[in-house]
């Protein structure tokens, strides 16, 4: 029972950091809405509503890393095709790293304290950013696995 309140909570939580109801326009309120809605494809809006949150995804090449889509072809959608879906892999991936960022903030306290995370080398990851290991899913899983540890007290 806890744990399908926590992954509620989780859902919630990446729902809101996508910005919604505002811009994905159908509820989520579980995993199966979600897959449903990332099947369907994200719509740009949210990804969009999440780079103007995350300041740090449009620097460099991060947001191609994260999330598999250039900035410019962000821009050309935002400007051409406001109403365009992305991709199911660009969807799960958004999806990903702003259920990353949720989890990190919840651990860390703060929103830029879980920024500051993601971009810095982490012990835990052979000094690797967890920002740069989120383009597979292993490298997903990795950074899932060490924020467990960062939350129960386990670092190396």
């Amino acid at each position: 029972m806890a744990q399908a309140a926590s992954a509620e909570h989780d859902i919630a939580r990446t729902y809101a950091l996508l910005g919604g109801q505002d811009t994905i326009r159908k509820p989520v309120r579980n995993n199966l809405e979600a897959h449903d809605i990332l099947m369907l494809g994200l719509p740009s809006a949210a990804l969009l509503h999440l780079t103007s949150q995350v300041a740090f995804l449009t620097a460099d090449a991060v947001l191609e890393k994260a999330i598999g889509i250039s900035v410019r072809t962000l821009q050309r959608r935002k400007k051409d095709a406001p109403d365009a879906v992305l991709s199911v892999d660009q969807s799960n991936r958004t999806w990903k790293f702003a259920e990353i960022l949720g989890r990190a903030t919840e651990i860390f306290g703060t929103r830029e304290a879980a920024e500051t995370w993601l971009n810095a080398p982490a012990i835990g990851l052979d000094q690797r950013r967890p920002i740069d290991l989120l383009s597979t899913a292993v490298g997903v899983e990795a950074v899932e696995d060490y924020l467990t540890r960062i939350e129960y007290g386990v670092y190396a």
